[in-house]
């Protein structure tokens, strides 16, 4: 499979924002009744337009077959007070299209942000799923990540 793993510019905030807004219908409508769905269409621009002069944001958008076909937004943690020295990477938004999965897009995107993070003194990783979202739970344990907590809501 070809893919093209981008960082993102200021003339793909669209393709980014139309990624989130996917994953935000496909993911949070499905798991989380009180998810904001037009979060993206409203602050979307604005919020990825802050994060791309933010060096320790990472946004990505990785083409595929048939396009835009996902995209990765990861921050740096670098001050905490409960775990001094540790340095958090956070998977905050990821994607890949229904009709590219299972073809090496996610782990394009995953292997991309864990370099960068890497890079930037990272020591530590972390992404939040929801539990409902069992292909999400097996993709992030695949690549190494673990239960840690578990949040409890009614």
């Amino acid at each position: 499979m070809d893919y093209l793993v981008t960082a993102v510019s200021a003339e793909l905030i669209p393709a980014l924002v139309s990624s989130v807004e996917e994953l935000f219908r496909e993911d949070g409508g499905r798991h989380d009744d009180r998810m904001d769905l037009s979060w993206p269409h409203r602050e979307g621009s604005a919020y990825y337009t802050e994060l791309l002069a933010d060096e320790d944001a990472l946004c990505l958008v990785v083409r595929g077959g048939n396009g835009i076909a996902g995209h990765l937004v990861g921050r740096l943690r670098r001050h905490d007070a409960l775990h001094p020295g540790v340095v958090t990477a956070l998977l905050e938004s990821m994607r890949v299209a229904a009709g590219e999965r299972r073809t090496g897009l996610g782990t394009a995107l995953v292997e991309r942000f864990e370099e960068w993070a890497e890079d930037n003194g990272a020591n530590g990783f972390e992404v939040t799923a929801y539990a409902a979202n069992a292909g999400a739970l097996a993709f992030y344990r695949r690549h190494g990540f673990r239960e840690a907590e578990v949040t409890l809501r009614r």
